[in-house]
């Protein structure tokens, strides 16, 4: 048992059969915990003394100064785990943050039991930046745990109807309008996407909508998927079977870079000829994409914008202002592949 004065919040949260998160809430307020669980830490709290540390305050008394971008870690080449749409982002969300006096931490989506423990109780951090996920519908859930607990917390990610929290994010069903359009102008209407345009992957779902849509009209269409993950080796991988499949078609959008650059590797193995043979077409315009050969169309998101977005949007949430959900637009940058 602890002696008096010297308890800590862990040692109430085993007292109490709780977990220490329970323990962050009741002492700040929140009204998400039961009466009787309330009036059982209190009376912990009183029984031996404790003291709410000032690194561990509730952000109502007192402010880190500081935001917490958590990054989803994606596979990757170089063994970094970040994606690289990503790096453009980071630059500008620490730009953002010295523009209002804010330090940034950086890590990655340790999936613990509560993130709002990790950062905000644990005085870490004011509020969270998300970017990334890996299955929505599994991410889902934890969105919603942040929103219960009251984190402050703004994520980049598809926009969508009933969504837990503020999201900022691309128009993806814009943006895969635009290459559906740009194939059809180029006489290109039997496309194979690659990538899992499906609801836990909602992002390349709304590009694959948009590209069927804009093809629909021109009297094209999608004539085939084979999913894939956002990398190098998982597009090369879906272009292989593309082929063996015996498919007939004349374009592939693929629905991010990394997975086109992928592509492409495959197809030059295969002595098929970009874009003489299939035209293709990316999707973020990271750096590498005007150095492949040949050079990637792509859609430009505008990570400038996004990494102001994320920023202001979180500094409003912590500063208790209302802010809702926003997307920024597409652009489609043609180069020699498509």
């Amino acid at each position: 048992m602890p002696k008096k004065g010297r308890a800590t919040s862990v040692d109430i949260a085993h007292l109490a059969g709780v977990s220490q998160a329970t323990v962050s809430r009741v002492l700040r307020g929140s009204p998400l915990v039961s009466a009787e669980t309330r009036r059982r830490i209190e009376e912990l709290v009183r029984q031996y003394n404790y003291k709410v540390d000032k690194h561990a305050s509730s952000l109502r008394t007192q402010r880190a100064s500081t935001l917490a971008l958590l990054l989803f870690e994606d596979p990757s080449p170089d063994e970094s785990h970040i994606n690289p749409f990503f790096l453009s982002m980071l630059g500008s969300i620490t730009r953002a943050c010295a523009r209002h006096g804010q330090d940034l931490l950086v890590s990655f989506q340790q999936f613990s039991d509560d993130w709002h423990a990790d950062y905000e109780d644990s005085k870490k951090a004011d509020g969270l930046i998300l970017l990334g996920y890996g299955d929505y519908l599994a991410y889902e859930e934890k969105l919603r745990k942040l929103v219960e607990q009251g984190t402050h917390f703004v994520r980049w990610g598809a926009v969508l109807p009933d969504q837990p929290g503020v999201s900022i994010g691309c128009d993806n069903f814009d943006g895969g309008r635009k290459v559906g359009a740009h194939l059809a102008e180029r006489g290109r209407r039997r496309v194979a996407f690659l990538g899992e345009a499906s609801s836990g992957c909602p992002e390349f779902l709304e590009r694959r909508r948009g590209c069927e849509e804009a093809l629909r009209e021109a009297g094209g269409a999608v004539v085939a998927q084979f999913d894939a993950v956002s990398s190098e080796d998982a597009g090369a991988s879906a272009a292989r079977a593309l082929l063996e499949s015996g498919t007939a078609f004349d374009a592939v959008f693929a629905a991010s870079d990394l997975i086109a650059i992928g592509a492409l590797g495959a197809f030059a193995e295969a002595d098929v000829r970009v874009p003489e043979d299939v035209a293709l077409v990316g999707f973020d315009d990271i750096p590498i994409a005007r150095f492949t050969r040949p050079a990637l169309t792509t859609v430009f998101q505008d990570t400038q914008r996004a990494g102001e977005l994320l920023v202001d949007s979180l500094m409003r949430l912590i500063r208790g202002e209302s802010v809702h959900s926003e997307m920024v637009p597409a652009q489609l940058v043609v180069r020699q592949s498509a």
